[in-house]
């Protein structure tokens, strides 16, 4: 974390134009770099020098990005990719391969869990799946000799449940493995889980971070200070010679400041290609600029409609931790204390047909499977993301027919209260 304040780094962070350069961040939009000799360009390849040579490894536009994001979250290096599903793939896979281990949350974005549970278990890995709410003896009990990683939410989404992130990565580091979390929902600005023990943080940046429905993307920040020679045996794609490198190890030549986003890089981004466009990093760039601004009113937002839902005799539960009835107030308070998201889960009395009559007379919240935007959204599952299930096998999964995730924006919480109020007498 740089000695300036957070907010200051949302607006100036990553970026200092020198005399006569352009104030705001440059789109590099160009696919190839032009070098004098082939020598410069093989220093390159060889990551003996920094520079760019093609935009699928590394690009002007997008490390500008990443510094400020790397910045905002206290961390030592960052990278962005195409989208936050590539960040949480590439943030395991960049340590956890085929015939490995890795514990998780299973409370996490069901996206994440399938891409653990199904398309990366195709490729050797096995997952681990735990209560977000799970003891320290629970933890250490899923942890095998082949675990590489431990994986979590800050704020689970949709369940809205806060990690206790100390926890977890006290239970991390003492089976000698880094401790990633995805910290989407809360921000940089609402949360920091380097400061609570994180040693690699990843985001959707579509979410908050971008903040208007304009461009998705992810990144992966490093906190820079896991010890990978310490655990030399564990993580050999750190700590042994690369030869698709000429040798190189990232943990002796980067330390452990640069190891784990360098092989990130010049590993999974040079062979899987799941870059972020300059574009789209420059509009992100644009959301991080008013990111400070944006999640007060969120949050403002969010409290004002829980506490509004928490009290309609039409309601069955409400799931925010902001409420001083919510089971994660406490965990709240201790992680998020100036507030955590504009996303709240409700229930209504009744059935899956008055969900769906409620749902369709909502005139300011829009139906979209997008959250964390300017815009309110709103999301019933049972007749959209998960409308193939029974009520039955809805709750087995956890999700009530009358479920619904409402995501707050940026507008006058009175508008949100009226038209919740309005759709709710309909029922």
């Amino acid at each position: 974390m740089s000695d300036k304040k957070i907010e200051t780094i949302c607006v100036q962070g990553g970026y200092t134009p020198k005399n006569g350069e352009p104030r705001q961040i440059p789109i590099y939009q160009s696919t190839t770099f032009k070098y004098d000799t082939s020598e410069d360009m093989g220093k390159l390849f060889d990551l003996e020098a920094s520079g760019y040579f093609y935009t699928r490894l590394q690009n002007p536009t997008n490390d500008l990005v990443a510094k400020k994001l790397a910045e905002l979250e206290g961390g030592s290096a960052a990278m962005l990719t195409s989208s936050g599903q590539a960040a949480n793939f590439f943030a395991v896979f960049n340590v956890a391969n085929a015939g490995d281990h890795v514990v998780a949350s299973s409370t996490i974005y069901g996206g994440t869990f399938n891409l653990f549970a199904v398309t990366m278990k195709k490729m050797g890995i096995d997952f681990t799946f735990v209560s977000g709410d799970a003891t320290e003896e629970e933890l250490d009990a899923a942890f095998k000799p082949n675990t590489k990683a431990l994986f979590g939410e800050t704020i689970a989404n949709p369940a809205c449940s806060v990690l206790d992130l100390e926890l977890f990565a006290k239970v991390a580091h003492k089976h000698g493995v880094p401790f990633i979390v995805d910290n989407t929902f809360a921000t940089p600005i609402n949360c920091r889980p380097i400061e609570w023990g994180a040693d690699i943080v990843t985001h959707s940046t579509t979410k908050y971070i971008d903040g208007h429905g304009a461009s998705v993307g992810g990144a992966i920040i490093d906190a820079g200070k896991f010890d990978w020679m310490k655990y030399k045996d564990k993580f050999p794609g750190l700590t042994e010679p690369d030869e698709s490198y000429h040798g190189i190890v990232y943990a002796e030549k980067f330390g452990k400041e640069g190891a784990f986003i360098t092989k990130a890089t010049a590993q999974l981004m040079r062979d899987f290609g799941s870059i972020q466009s300059p574009q789209n990093a420059f509009y992100i760039n644009l959301g991080l600029e008013s990111l400070h601004v944006r999640m007060k009113r969120h949050c403002e937002n969010g409290q004002k409609v829980a506490e509004f839902l928490n009290n309609h005799k039409k309601v069955e539960w409400v799931r925010y931790c902001g409420l001083k009835t919510d089971k994660y107030y406490k965990l709240g308070q201790k992680y998020l204390p100036n507030g955590s998201c504009g996303v709240l889960s409700f229930s209504l009395k009744g059935t899956r047909e008055d969900a769906e009559k409620f749902m369709k007379n909502l005139k300011v919240a829009a139906i979209e499977t997008h959250v964390a935007d300017a815009r309110t959204c709103c999301l019933h599952p049972a007749s959209t993301t998960h409308r193939q299930l029974t009520d039955e096998q809805l709750k087995n999964a956890g999700i009530s027919p009358t479920l619904i995730r409402y995501s707050c924006g940026i507008e006058n919480a009175e508008d949100l209260i009226e038209d919740l109020k309005q759709a709710l007498e309909t029922i």
